[in-house]
C-alpha cells in the first residue's frame, strides 16, 4: 500500500523539476544537432534516444542531464510553459477535490510572481486579473487555460488556438494503469 502523499504541491513541484529536465534535455540535444548537423544529413527536432555515459549525471528517469549550449530563450520557456499548463490540463480531473482547486489556483498565482521572465510573469498578473482562475471541472479548466493562452497569444499577435479543439490537442497522457492521475484523483478506475 502506498502512503498518500500529505502534501500535494510538493508532488506537483517534483512533476515541474521532472518535466523542466527532460525538456533543457531535449532543447540542449536540438540546439547541439542543429549546430553540429550538416547541410546533407537530416536530423529529427527531438531524438528520444539518447545514450547514457555511466559517468553523467541522471536524473530520476534515467535521462542524462545535458547543459543546454545556451540559455533558453524567452520563447522556448513560454512554448514549456504552456506544454506543461495544458498537460496538467488534460489530467486535471472532471470532479476535483477542493484541494485540487486550491492547488492549480496557486500554482497560477506562484507563476504569475515566480516566472522567470519578469515582463511576462508581470503581463500573466495583468492576464489573471482580468480572468480570474476557474477550476470547477476538466472541461472548465482545459476551457479558461486555453482562453487566457489566446489572450497572451493575441497580445504577442500570434494566432489563436479553437478552443473547442484543446480535448484533441493536449489529451490525457498515455500511461499505463492511470499512472499519470493527479495525487488525489477521487475517480475509481474501471476495466471495460
Amino acid at each position: 500500500m502506498v502512503a498518500e502523499n500529505p502534501n500535494p504541491f510538493r508532488a506537483l513541484i517534483q512533476t515541474v523539476e521532472i518535466f523542466s529536465n527532460r525538456v533543457q534535455t531535449h532543447l540542449a540535444s536540438f540546439t547541439q544537432q542543429v549546430h553540429h548537423s550538416s547541410p546533407t544529413k537530416k536530423n529529427p527536432l527531438i531524438s528520444l534516444s539518447s545514450s547514457v555515459n555511466a559517468d553523467s549525471p541522471t536524473t530520476a528517469t534515467n535521462l542524462p542531464i545535458k547543459k543546454p549550449a545556451a540559455p533558453v530563450t524567452k520563447e522556448e520557456l513560454g512554448r514549456a510553459t504552456w506544454t506543461f499548463l495544458h498537460t496538467l490540463a488534460a489530467q486535471y480531473p472532471e470532479n476535483p477535490t477542493r484541494q485540487q482547486k486550491k492547488d492549480v489556483k496557486e500554482l497560477m498565482s506562484i507563476l504569475s510572481r515566480m516566472y522567470p521572465c519578469k515582463e511576462c510573469a508581470d503581463h500573466f498578473k495583468e492576464v489573471l486579473r482580468g480572468n480570474p482562475v476557474m477550476a470547477g471541472s476538466h472541461d472548465e479548466f482545459s476551457q479558461w487555460l486555453c482562453h487566457v493562452h489566446n489572450v497572451v497569444n493575441r497580445s504577442l499577435g500570434k494566432s489563436i488556438f479553437r478552443c473547442e479543439r484543446v480535448d484533441a490537442r493536449w489529451g490525457k497522457l498515455d500511461c499505463e494503469q492511470r499512472a499519470c492521475d493527479l495525487q488525489g484523483m477521487t475517480t475509481k478506475h474501471v476495466d471495460l
